[in-house]
């Protein structure tokens, strides 16, 4: 879908172009931003690699494990149908703990494997459960306190003080997630989106 949002603007920016006779404009402009973007993309290098650096030494040192665990019974609340020595647990745990630590590299897997283990204790393989639901809109909502790739974007763009975006980000993070867990929780307990286990089971048996 996003390849379509992209070529539409770029056809609505040279038909414009076209018609308002700014056509050498356009294609100037479009030369501009690819340099723009290859100088800005070298100047993230740099400080990508310190950030992703300190946050490995973090993944290593145990400070996400620790983290990890004192956000367990914060988690067992969110997921009161998954088991609580359950794989599918600890994957969460663990990957909304490297969210928080903006170890994004780390947290991708992390949840992949969650998913499967959470696909593991669903009755209905083909309908999402409400701790799948949850866990999604959690990370959707993107759980960030150490937001490392916009540190690095600031900075390469020579923002003086690019570490002041982690006190915005940590109320937008926290709104983002509390609007997130709300809409799940409110439309959960919906009827259009809850699922009868009972007559599935009598379906299939039917069948």
């Amino acid at each position: 879908m996003i390849n379509f949002i992209w070529a539409g603007l770029l056809i609505v920016g040279f038909v414009v172009g076209i018609i308002t006779g700014n056509v050498e404009e356009v294609t100037n402009a479009a030369i501009e931003s690819a340099n723009t973007a290859v100088e800005l993309a070298l100047g993230l290098v740099g400080v990508m690699a310190l950030w992703l650096g300190i946050m490995k030494i973090a993944e290593k040192s145990g400070l996400v494990e620790k983290l990890a665990r004192g956000l367990k019974p914060i988690t067992l609340k969110l997921f009161p149908d998954v088991p609580a020595e359950h794989p599918a647990m600890g994957a969460m745990v663990m990957n909304i703990a490297a969210n928080i630590l903006g170890l994004g590299n780390a947290a991708t897997p992390l949840g992949l494997k969650a998913m499967q283990e959470l696909q593991t204790l669903n009755p209905k393989k083909d309908t999402a459960t409400n701790a799948m639901v949850t866990f999604l809109a959690i990370n959707t909502s993107s759980v960030t306190l150490v937001p490392a790739t916009s540190i690095a974007i600031l900075a390469s763009a020579g923002a003086k003080t690019p570490t002041e975006i982690i006190g915005p980000t940590i109320i937008a993070t926290t709104v983002s997630t509390a609007v997130a867990l709300i809409a799940t929780r409110y439309l959960g307990k919906l009827p259009k989106y809850q699922i009868n286990y009972d007559e599935d089971i009598e379906y299939e048996e039917a069948k």
